[in-house]
C-alpha cells in the first residue's frame, strides 16, 4: 500500500511538471505568436489613417497647413470576444521654419503610443523623435518630403492573471527594452485647384529590435514593416471633394491592405469660421469594414469610426470588431480665405 501511494505521488509530480511546461511553452507561444500574426498585426494599426498620419510614415510631420499641430487617436477592439484590445496614440509636431517663397521647411514631431491586449495585458509602449524636411520642386507644385524617427520600445505582460502548478515559479523578466528606426518619403502634388495627390512611402523597425524577455533569442526580433500611404482630394459642384485613400502594410509573413473613400462638405472655408463634415468608408481587406464619419471646425478635427468585423472571428464577435475616436488641434495664425484646394504645407 506504501508502494503504491509512493507512486501515485511520483506520478503526480510527474503530471505537475509536465503541466508547469505546458503552461510555460503555451504562454510563450502566446506572447510570440502575438506579436507575428494578423491578431496584433506586429506594430499598433487604426483605421483612420488621416488622424495618425506619423504612424504610417515620418515624412508627414509637417504636412500641415499650421505653425503646429497636435492630435490623439483611441482604439478599442473585439470587447465582445474576449478582454478588449486597446490602443492610443498622440502626436505632436512644430514647424521649426517655413519660407513660401522656397517652399521649403523643417519640423519636428513626437510620437506615443500604449496599447493593451487580452488577459494577461500583454502590449508595448513606443515614444518616438521626428525629424523632416520638405522641398518644393519646379513651380512648387510638387512637394518632396524625408522624414527619420528615433525612439524606445517596451513591451510586456502582467503576471497577475496566471497560475503556475508550482506556486515558487516565478518570471525573471516580464518587460523588454528596445530601440526602434524609422524612415520615410513623401510627395505631394497640386495638380490643379480642383485636385491633389499625396504618395508615401516608409519603413519601421529599421533595426529589427530584439524585443526576447532573456535578450539571448535571435527568434524574437521585431520584424520591419513596410507601409505605403496614397490620398487625393478631388473638388467638385464647388463646396464638395472626393477624397479616395489606401493604405498597404507588411510586416514578415504578413499584411495588411486598407482602402476606400470619404466625401466632404465644405460649409464655411473662412478660418475664424471655418466648418466642414465629411463621412466614408473603409474596408480593411478580408478583416473589417469600416464608416468614419468626421467634423472639422475651425482649427479642430473630431473623428469617430465603427469597424464591422467580416473576418473568420465575426461568428465569435457577431461582427462587432472595434471603435475609434480621435481628435486633431492645428495651431496656427492664418487668416486668408483660401480660394482654391487647401495645401497641406502652405
Amino acid at each position: 500500500m506504501k508502494m503504491k501511494n509512493e507512486e501515485l505521488r511520483i506520478m503526480n509530480s510527474a503530471a505537475a511538471v509536465r503541466l508547469k511546461k505546458i503552461i510555460c511553452v503555451s504562454l510563450f507561444f502566446i506572447l510570440h505568436s502575438s506579436l507575428f500574426t494578423p491578431l496584433r498585426s506586429q506594430d499598433i494599426h487604426f483605421s483612420m489613417l488621416d488622424l495618425d498620419p506619423l504612424l504610417f510614415n515620418p515624412a508627414y510631420s509637417g504636412f500641415f497647413d499650421a505653425s503646429a499641430r497636435f492630435g490623439a487617436v483611441y482604439r478599442n477592439q473585439w470587447a465582445s470576444v474576449s478582454t478588449p484590445f486597446q490602443t492610443i496614440s498622440a502626436t505632436a509636431e512644430v514647424a521649426f521654419s517655413r519660407s513660401q517663397r522656397n517652399r521649403n521647411g523643417l519640423n519636428g514631431g513626437l510620437w506615443l503610443s500604449n496599447d493593451r491586449a487580452g488577459t494577461l495585458g500583454y502590449g508595448s509602449t513606443t515614444a518616438s523623435a521626428i525629424v523632416s524636411y520638405f522641398q518644393g520642386l519646379g513651380d512648387g507644385n510638387n512637394i518632396v518630403s524625408i522624414g527619420i524617427e528615433g525612439g524606445i520600445g517596451q513591451v510586456g505582460f502582467s503576471t497577475d492573471g496566471i497560475e503556475m502548478a508550482d506556486g515558487t515559479e516565478s518570471f525573471n523578466r516580464t518587460k523588454a527594452l528596445y530601440p526602434t528606426l524609422g524612415a520615410g518619403v513623401a510627395w505631394y502634388c497640386q495638380v490643379s485647384d480642383e485636385l491633389y495627390t499625396k504618395l508615401g512611402v516608409s519603413m519601421r523597425n529599421i533595426n529589427e529590435p530584439d524585443i526576447s524577455y532573456t535578450g539571448m533569442s535571435d527568434d524574437t526580433r521585431l520584424s520591419r514593416r513596410f507601409n505605403i500611404y496614397g490620398r487625393a482630394e478631388w473638388r467638385f459642384a464647388s463646396d464638395w471633394g472626393l477624397m479616395p485613400v489606401v493604405g498597404y502594410q507588411r510586416q514578415r509573413n504578413f499584411n495588411e491592405l486598407v482602402y476606400g473613400g470619404d466625401v466632404r462638405w465644405y460649409l464655411d472655408e473662412e478660418p475664424q469660421s471655418y466648418l466642414a463634415f465629411s463621412a466614408g468608408i473603409i474596408g480593411r481587406h478580408a478583416d473589417a469594414a469600416a464608416i468614419n464619419l468626421a467634423v472639422m471646425w475651425r482649427s479642430w478635427t473630431f473623428a469617430f469610426c465603427y469597424d464591422a468585423n467580416v473576418s473568420r472571428l465575426a461568428r465569435a464577435s457577431h461582427t462587432i470588431g472595434a471603435f475609434e475616436v480621435g481628435i486633431v488641434y492645428l495651431m496656427t495664425k492664418d487668416t486668408h480665405k483660401r480660394t482654391s484646394i487647401q495645401c497641406p504645407i502652405f
